[in-house]
């Protein structure tokens, strides 16, 4: 289909000793090399040392690499740039070295067979990183469990048909599987990297508020900022210190692609987004790149998919999003996992028991400062087998190590799950669901909830999945709501749904900038920066996809 030509192997011993059948090229640093977690071949740290050994003890340990191929592979290290990722990792510098002593003739056969495993070397780890990404999403996050699958023939196998085909170039583009979401990153990267190119964009000089109607000297730069970002026109004007509707309409513009209130006022926060370097958008963007790398490539064909960092959940059919509404997620103190899962079926007119983290950081403290709060809030007390318990009963005040019992909400407009939710079982208690508080929908920032995703339009969404208009339309739905009873419609087949956390977001030519409100950029980008390193994913199948 649609996945890159080679896929990771076990990392095993590298031992050429009982593969040396090269007497030929009187090679005697081959017979040297002892097995280390990586092999040093003329200074360039080489990996996968087991991929390697089988694929050269087969051809007898002789070059494979010609002129033509090893000019496609040098094209294609060069362009890793553009995906964000950094040429160096695939021995640029040294390959575009040993290549001109290649053509010039001056490389003798052991310095010739480094040269060609080298290059054997660069192929693997470009393939890898565009495959399932430079850094493995475990080590960032132990709950990760989105599956990183290996795929098609082996991995011998598909070197072979690379170094053997008329084109690397092409064969290696033709099995790459990018989204239109990717791309219009990679986009934004470009973009951004030609901004810093020529220069980047100045601060903003900081003072007072600036608002429609103003004349003010940082109007100007002001002016120069939101040209460079896209939103304003860059056309002549009168006055360019005035602050004219043209400026009003380009602040609201900005403001709206980085999840500020858009009210067209240049205030503190507003600025304070202008000023952060064009450098440190370009590694935001190249997080989010690495990110999708980590999972377009095993999407369902029909998915839903929420976006934490973005406050945006929407349901996505053969790679098009059909719908979207906006969402409020956890709290940075009650954060939303990142996971996946299958939606399995709905509930209309929820009950909600309440967990018990929330029962001992909310519930308790306000029944001790409120008496009512239960009953304004339609809450029962029940014992662990059901039976209900008289809430006056209990002394609140008295500290307990382990609340005896559990605390329910009934169905009904008050009930914090709404009148619906989404169920996928999970070890979270974390899932999809209505919400009576609406109006924090308005906000530009929605990190509202203790972890669980609250849905604007969760009807629609609940339509669209249960796909039945004759059982479930939306006015079928209304006599269930209207009925106050508790009732649980089943999915024909499980929707599958991704958590995940993307704080770019680029539609056409607007490029989004969402917060990182759960500061988890930097350990991204970090290890996007450091050394590569190859670890062999844990979710394996011998499925054959072409």
């Amino acid at each position: 289909m649609r996945h890159l030509f080679f896929y990771l192997v076990p990392l095993a011993v590298l031992n050429l000793l009982a593969a040396n059948s090269m007497a030929a090229d009187n090679c005697d640093r081959l017979k040297q090399l002892q097995p280390t977690p990586s092999q040093q071949i003329s200074r360039g740290e080489l990996s996968i040392e087991s991929l390697l050994t089988d694929f050269y003890t087969q051809r007898n340990f002789q070059p494979v690499w010609d002129k033509r191929h090893i000019e496609e592979l040098l094209q294609l290290i060069s362009e890793s740039y553009l995906d964000g990722l950094q040429p160096e990792d695939y021995h640029q510098q040294q390959l575009i070295t040993s290549f001109a002593a290649f053509k010039a003739g001056r490389l003798n056969t052991c310095e010739q067979l480094d040269f060609d495993q080298l290059l054997s070397d660069a192929l693997v780890r470009l393939a890898y990183h565009y495959r399932f990404g430079k850094v493995n999403p475990e080590r960032l996050d132990p709950n990760w469990n989105i599956p990183r699958k290996l795929l098609g023939n082996t991995p011998v196998e598909r070197l072979t048909q690379a170094v053997n085909a008329d084109s690397l170039y092409a064969f290696l583009h033709n099995r790459i599987k990018t989204s239109h979401f990717y791309q219009q990153m990679k986009n934004a990267l470009a973009k951004y990297r030609e901004i810093e190119f020529r220069g980047g964009w100045q601060p903003v000089p900081a003072g007072p508020t600036l608002k429609p109607g103003m004349q003010d000297e940082r109007v100007v730069a002001l002016r120069a900022r939101l040209i460079l970002g896209g939103d304003l026109n860059d056309t002549a004007v009168t006055d360019p210190t005035l602050y004219d509707e043209a400026v009003e309409q380009a602040v609201e513009r900005f403001q709206k692609r980085h999840t500020l209130d858009a009210d067209g006022v240049a205030g503190k926060a507003t600025l304070a987004q202008m000023n952060i370097p064009v450098a440190a958008r370009i590694d935001q963007i190249r997080v989010n790149m690495e990110r999708s790398r980590w999972i377009y490539k095993n999407l369902p064909d029909e998915f839903v998919v929420v976006n934490i960092a973005g406050f945006r959940v929407g349901l996505f059919k053969q790679e098009k999003l059909v719908w979207e509404s906006r969402a409020q997620v956890g709290t940075p103190y009650r954060k939303t996992p990142i996971f996946q899962d299958k939606i399995s079926y709905l509930e209309f007119n929820p009950t909600w028991t309440v967990p018990p983290g929330i029962l001992r950081k909310d519930i308790l403290p306000k029944m001790r400062k409120d008496p009512t709060y239960l009953k304004r809030k339609d809450m029962l007390v029940l014992k662990f087998d059901g039976s209900p318990v008289n809430p006056d009963s209990i002394d609140w005040n008295s500290s307990h190590k382990s609340f005896p019992y559990m605390i329910r909400q009934q169905p009904g407009p008050r009930n914090a799950l709404g009148r619906v939710k989404f169920m996928f079982p999970n070890k979270y208690l974390v899932y999809l669901h209505d919400t009576p508080s609406k109006s924090n929908f308005n906000r530009s920032s929605r990190a509202f909830s203790s972890g669980c995703i609250r849905v604007e339009r969760p009807f629609e969404l609940a339509e669209l999945l249960l796909n039945d208009p004759y059982k479930w339309s939306q006015q079928d739905m209304q006599k269930v709501l209207d009925s106050r009873k508790t009732t649980r419609a089943s999915l024909k087949q499980p929707m599958p749904v991704f958590l995940l956390y993307w704080t770019v977001y680029a539609d056409g030519e607007l490029f989004y900038f969402k917060p990182d409100i759960y500061k988890r950029d930097a350990a991204v980008l970090e290890a996007l920066n450091s050394d590569p390193r190859f670890e062999l994913p844990h979710n394996t199948t011998d499925e054959n996809k072409t």
